[in-house]
């Protein structure tokens, strides 16, 4: 039965982690730049600036993730507003990620784009 509890407080533990985004980065803002900055509220498990897949240059904004709830909103209050390289950062609880994201150019058509029914058989 200890085993039990233990493996319990284990998930609990790791289910607690937070998700952070962090908004309005500066294209020059390294991942170890921004693991600092979290890291003075407490540990960091990882950190993931959005980069462009053509360029490869980073898109503003990133996601910070912190194994404990309680040192993730205090990095939420403290960096919120915070500047770093001359941009006001915007730090928020992330979202869950959705489905829903745009695809692609054509979206999700099926019907090959005749529309009509054709001309019904008789037999």
């Amino acid at each position: 039965m200890y085993a039990t509890i233990t493996r319990i407080t284990q998930s609990d533990e790791r289910g607690a982690s937070m998700n952070i985004y962090v908004g309005n980065l500066s294209r020059e803002v390294t991942e170890e730049e921004l693991r600092q900055e979290f890291a003075a509220f407490g540990q960091v498990t990882s950190v993931s600036i959005i980069k462009d897949k053509y360029s490869g240059q980073s898109r503003g904004f990133g996601f910070v993730e912190m194994p404990s709830k309680s040192e993730g909103q205090a990095a939420l209050t403290g960096l919120k507003g915070k500047t770093l390289k001359d941009r006001t950062l915007d730090v928020s609880e992330a979202r869950p990620r959705t489905d829903s994201r745009g695809g692609g150019g054509y979206g999700d058509r099926r019907s090959g784009g005749f529309g009509g029914g054709g001309r019904q058989r008789r037999y």
